[in-house]
């Protein structure tokens, strides 16, 4: 943001860098798991949604990764169902996937099979990218939001919650410190970016704006 009354909007673009470190088996998951940086973790979990247009069954690499070199449907149901977005820290998603992959690998009675390709871990430098759009009221940050490329609901509603004391996403704060509207924003940061596609999280936000618009909520 470029001050406390104007609202810019930034895409990203995103650099991705391979990293020493790889998979042939749930095991060898396991074992890359437990040293590989934070970031990598970002990478493959909360920042597939910047590379994938329409939803997929397996919202992570990992488990999509897990289903379609490796065919252990079930590990890969349990890798999507960690949710990253509400584990409260990277480290603690890391704790989560190590745990179901532990547990998995603890109830097998033969050797995990080998994937078909290795996974590769690589992690990402995200390159903030003005789209031009400055706002300061309500309604022209929902024009604006109607309007900005799909990499700006990324920067904002989700690379934004790891960063200190923007754990709601930098559009609900700045509609409670910048439009006193703090109602309005609790509804904006309720919404779930785990689930579907960047466009599904605008248009959610959308839906959100619209009808306080209409209505004068929140």
């Amino acid at each position: 943001m470029a001050s406390a009354e104007t609202f810019v909007f930034h895409g990203c673009l995103e650099l991705r860098e391979l990293l020493p470190y790889e998979a042939h088996d749930s095991q060898e998951l396991l074992t890359e798991m437990e040293r590989v940086p934070v970031e990598s973790i970002f990478c493959h979990t909360s920042a597939a949604l910047l590379r994938r247009p329409i939803p997929e069954a397996y919202p992570n690499d990992f488990a999509l990764w897990a289903a379609i070199e490796v065919r252990e449907r079930r590990l890969a149901e349990r890798l999507a169902a960690i949710d990253p977005f509400h584990a409260g820290s990277l480290e603690q998603v890391r704790h989560a996937i190590v745990s179901v992959l532990s547990d998995h690998l603890g109830h097998r009675t033969a050797a995990p099979p080998r994937a078909g390709e290795p996974f590769r871990f690589f992690q990402i430098h995200l390159v903030p990218v003005p789209t031009g759009h400055e706002v300061r009221s309500l309604g022209e940050f929902r024009d604006a939001l109607a309007e900005v490329d799909a990499s700006a609901l990324f920067y904002h509603v989700v690379e934004a919650r790891y960063r200190p004391e923007r754990e709601r996403g930098d559009f609900a704060e700045w509609i409670h410190t910048s439009l006193g509207r703090p109602e309005l924003a609790e509804r904006l940061a309720r919404i779930d970016p785990y689930v579907g596609t960047l466009d599904r999280i605008r248009d959610r936000h959308l839906a959100v704006l619209n009808d306080a618009l209409a209505t004068g909520r929140g």
